[in-house]
Parts: structure tokens; C-alpha cells; sequence
């Protein structure tokens, strides 16, 4: 990993910060992406004085001007981007649910999260293909299961696993690969009295189970899931692309990939539709 060039999207905090740390002792050469330059600032400090190459930029990359220059800026201090990861994140607003939420606030978490993948994949792709290499590691989230409630939050980070795919897809005679890492973490995002209330809430509700609510409250520390990114970051897995992961604390894990479950078949040039009470019959029988 020595000498490779990276942009980590929401470096500054959190699971993003753990990454860029990790890639940093590493060898790698980091741009710090975040939006306070107070937080930026620090964690550019805390990875030189250890000894590592890092530089901060200041931005939330949900934009096509800010994702270009943050990806150039990457190009100025290191010559190229070898890797990207992106890691930001905002809550969904306290007690948001299909029956409370704005069209503001659902827009704003659309932006926030599938908005800033789409613009630096858009910025960084292009220079990964003409140079035959390059990695993206996008963040998920199990919230797009649904077990979390929410609209923006889940929605945002699903529509993030189906970009990421598609682009998997698309570069991989290219040499570019794009993953998913979907992370259990403790960050500003996963604690506080709010966040608790909301969990024992959804568990009330049926949404959440016995495991997952225990895992949620006593999540790990982020530094846990940093050697995913890095790996995934790294030339051990040259032959991983289009595959969505788990991470959380001790545990990983990898989804599979969705195909359809077959409840029946009839060659439509030779047979009708199917009727309402033979579609009923099907339904049943599963």
C-alpha cells in the first residue's frame, strides 16, 4: 500500500477518520476530506506527526465543483488517486418516518449520501480508467434493510449499494473495482440519548431483533472496521469487485449477491397471463 494516493470523503471523523489513519501507517499518501476545518485540520495533524503523508480539504463533496476539486487536489499534492472512500454520513432527523419527514430533509440525506458518491465516483472514474487501476470503496449501511425506520438515511444508502455495482460492472475491463463496506461502528452518529430511545423503539415495534438491538447499543470502536477499507484498499484484493460487506466490531461478512426466487413459470407465447387467483395460489404455496 506504500506510496498509493487517497481520497477518504469524511476523513476528518469517525469511521472515515479510522481509515484514513490506518492507511496512512500504512504508507499511503491521504487527502483528508471533511466539512469543519477545525476537525480536518486535527486529523491531518495527528496522522503527520506520526510520521505519515497527509493533507486536508475542506467541503462537503455533495457537488460537482467541490467532488472535482477535492479529486484534483488529490492530483496536485500526489501525482494521481489511486483509491477513493467515502465515508460521510448525516442522521436522519430525530423521530423522521415516512409520516413525519420533509421533502427538505429527505432531499438533504439523498444528497448527503447517494449526492457525494455520485459526484466523486463521477470526478475520480474517468482518470482510474485511463490509467488502468484504481479502487472505490463506498460505505453503506445495513439501515437499508429497513430495520432502522427512517426515509433519507435508508433510501440514500440502498440507492449507494446499486451505484456502486453498476460502476463495479461498468469499469471492471478498465481495472477499477468498487466495493461496499456496510459498518457497525460507534461514531457521533450512533450515540447519545436520542439514538438510544430511537432503538428501543424500533425494537418495541418489532422492527429491530434481540441481537441487533444489543449490537446497536454497545457498538464497537471505528478503528474495528478500518482494516476492511484498507484491505479492500489494497493489492490482496485485486480480484474483489461488485461485492457488499459487513463490518462490525470483531464480525465481517459479505452479502449475497440478490437473485429472484422462482414461485412459478408459463411460456407466455403458449399460455395466458397469469390470473389474480393463480398469482393468490402461487403466494401461498411459499
Amino acid at each position: 500500500m506504500s506510496g498509493l494516493s487517497c481520497v477518504v470523503v469524511g476523513g476528518s471523523r469517525g469511521i472515515g477518520r479510522a481509515a484514513a489513519h490506518l492507511l496512512s501507517e500504512l504508507g499511503a499518501n491521504v487527502v483528508v476530506n471533511g466539512r469543519h476545518s477545525e476537525a480536518v485540520d486535527e486529523t491531518v495533524r495527528s496522522m503527520t506527526a506520526a510520521g505519515g503523508a497527509a493533507v486536508g480539504f475542506v467541503g462537503a463533496p455533495d457537488n460537482d465543483r467541490t467532488a472535482t476539486d477535492l479529486i484534483e487536489a488529490c492530483r496536485t499534492e500526489y501525482g494521481g488517486i489511486d483509491v477513493l472512500i467515502n465515508c460521510a454520513g448525516i442522521p436522519e432527523p430525530a423521530g423522521s418516518s415516512i409520516l413525519t419527514i420533509t421533502p427538505d430533509d429527505f432531499h438533504r440525506l439523498i444528497d448527503a449520501h447517494l449526492g457525494t458518491v455520485f459526484h466523486t465516483c463521477r470526478a475520480a472514474a474517468p482518470l482510474m480508467a485511463a490509467q488502468g487501476h484504481g479502487t472505490i470503496i463506498n460505505t453503506g449501511s445495513t439501515a437499508s434493510l429497513g430495520i432502522y425506520g427512517g426515509t433519507g438515511y435508508p433510501a440514500g444508502k440502498a440507492a449507494v449499494n446499486g451505484l456502486t455495482l453498476a460502476i463495479a460492472a461498468e469499469l471492471k475491463q478498465s481495472g477499477v473495482r468498487a466495493n461496499v463496506i456496510c459498518p457497525g461502528a460507534r461514531t457521533r452518529l450512533s450515540e447519545g440519548d436520542e439514538y438510544i430511545a430511537h432503538l428501543h423503539d424500533l425494537h418495541t415495534r418489532g422492527l429491530l431483533d434481540e441481537m441487533t438491538l444489543q449490537a446497536s447499543l454497545a457498538p464497537a470502536p471505528a478503528e474495528c472496521v478500518a482494516p476492511l477499507y484498507a484491505y479492500l484498499a489494497s493489492d490482496l484484493s485485486a480480484r474483489i469487485t461488485g461485492q457488499i460487506f459487513i463490518a462490525a466490531g470483531g464480525f465481517i461478512g459479505r452479502f449475497k449477491r440478490q437473485v429472484p426466487t422462482p414461485l412459478g413459470y408459463r411460456d407466455h407465447t403458449e399460455s395466458s397471463q397469469w390470473s389474480v387467483p393463480e398469482i393468490d395460489e402461487l403466494m401461498g404455496r411459499r
